[in-house]
């Protein structure tokens, strides 16, 4: 890691991090991208054809990066027929072009579906994350220890600035929404258990059967055939029965979870969890006659994700708020994604989520194929990152994210980068979503794997 990676990154505990304006961080953030490049460029294959085919030796702006920025879907480019074959040597080497490491000494002798696929190389130092893909592929992020570690650290920080809670190992966490069971969510569960939660109190999860990427991946994969008619009647009945049983479990989880808040509503509580989940715990806890006045005054909450399509009445969030007792000062909400590997938090006063030094912001045309001219005030764009803070794979990302992104002072009197709350998917927008490049990298991932 190079002196510029290291300078922006030392900032990950630092009170006054959000401070610095972009033109204060800007060097510092470019001199940072090229010594990533420099690092990389030769080891991570997908770079080296971006670079090349873009002509780019060196990073001097930040402009000069997009051309060698991953667009989100490359972390789905795998072909199908890895999965539903089970060529776990074919879908290793995929996760070979995306990689800075060699992936070496995984045991592919007898692998027991995806789940266990993805334990063998955890046993080797490589984490693999998904997103849920519920609306098609799971995109599959692999991550070096090092990005395990400072996922304990940047969730304790993160949440600490935006909600004001101190940790103290004083509070009760109640999972309020079932998570994916994948080694990033995990490690953040656990530092964020550790740093907040009474040892004496265990955490409260969701009473649901775990998602894995192999239950998500049969899910998949049988709606698919379901689509094409290839799939046999046993087959149907089957998931059938398993989506029905799914659904019972996430009923019987919300009057569940809400009787283990009333029981426990004298102890400082650390909800978390999606709004979908929160509204119907709350509203579960609301009928049975409790609310504000029932629940500890130092009560916090952590939300995680957007609606993510669920229809909620307009005041949702006071709902949540008012019936645990949640006051302004304890609400928090992040900005990130699968792909990064630090949060941004939401502060408490301008509606704004905060940038970090170690994230650069950059504001891209619709098709993702340029940056806009941004270099004051607010201005909508597509949404880039690149989070400096990744080891293991390429920290550049084009995302599919409609955002307000401002490099003006924000209400709370931080001057770093910052995006308003007002964040979209394109692809809810116009129900389609088109990245410039994404079919270049598709193709060149097929052909090497």
């Amino acid at each position: 890691m190079g002196s510029a990676v290291e300078k922006l990154t030392a900032l990950v505990a630092d009170p006054e991090r959000f401070s610095f304006s972009a033109d204060e961080l800007r060097e510092t953030q470019v001199a940072a991208l090229d010594e990533r490049f420099q690092e990389r460029k030769g080891r991570i294959k997908l770079l080296s054809l971006r670079a090349r085919d873009a002509g780019l030796e060196r990073i001097a702006s930040v402009a000069d990066v997009v051309s060698v920025l991953f667009p989100h879907t490359a972390y789905k480019s795998y072909p199908e027929s890895f999965l539903m074959d089970e060529r776990w040597d074919k879908l290793t080497k995929w996760l070979g072009t995306i990689s800075p490491y060699p992936i070496e000494g995984v045991d592919l002798e007898g692998v027991d579906g995806v789940d266990d696929w993805i334990e063998r190389l955890a046993a080797k130092g490589y984490f693999i994350s998904c997103s849920s893909g519920t609306t098609g592929k799971s995109a599959m992020l692999i991550a070096s220890q090092k990005d395990m570690d400072w996922s304990k650290i940047d969730t304790v920080n993160v949440f600490s600035w935006g909600s004001g809670v101190k940790p103290r190992q004083d509070r009760m966490i109640v999972g309020s929404a079932p998570v994916a069971s994948v080694p990033k969510n995990k490690t953040i569960a656990q530092a964020q258990y550790d740093a907040y939660a009474n040892p004496e109190w265990p955490r409260w999860n969701y009473p649901v059967p775990p998602i894995t990427v192999g239950s998500l991946t049969s899910m998949v994969v049988m709606r698919k055939k379901i689509a094409d008619g290839t799939a046999r009647p046993d087959e149907v009945a089957a998931f059938e029965e398993t989506s029905a049983a799914r659904a019972q479990a996430v009923a019987d989880a919300v009057p569940a979870t809400a009787e283990h808040i009333i029981a426990h509503r004298d102890k400082k509580l650390q909800l978390s969890g999606l709004w979908s989940g929160l509204w119907q715990v709350a509203k579960a806890v609301r009928d049975r006659g409790y609310g504000r006045d029932d629940f500890n005054p130092d009560n916090s909450i952590y939300v995680g994700g957007g609606l993510k399509r669920a229809q909620l009445p307009d005041d949702y969030q006071e709902f949540v708020y008012e019936t645990f007792n949640i006051p302004s000062d304890r609400q928090f909400q992040n900005y990130s994604m699968q792909e990064l590997n630090s949060g941004m938090p939401k502060c408490r006063e301008g509606g704004r989520y905060h940038v970090p030094p170690w994230i650069v912001p950059i504001l891209l045309a619709k098709s993702g194929d340029h940056a806009l001219d941004h270099r004051h005030g607010e201005m909508e764009g597509r949404a880039a990152f690149f989070d400096l803070s990744l080891d293991g794979r390429w920290g550049g990302v084009i995302t599919g994210d409609r955002i307000s992104l401002d490099l003006s002072p924000c209400a709370c009197g931080n001057a770093g980068p910052s995006i308003r709350d007002d964040i979209a998917r394109y692809a809810d927008l116009e129900g389609d979503d088109k990245i410039g490049c994404a079919g270049t990298v598709d193709a060149y991932v097929r052909g090497v794997a």
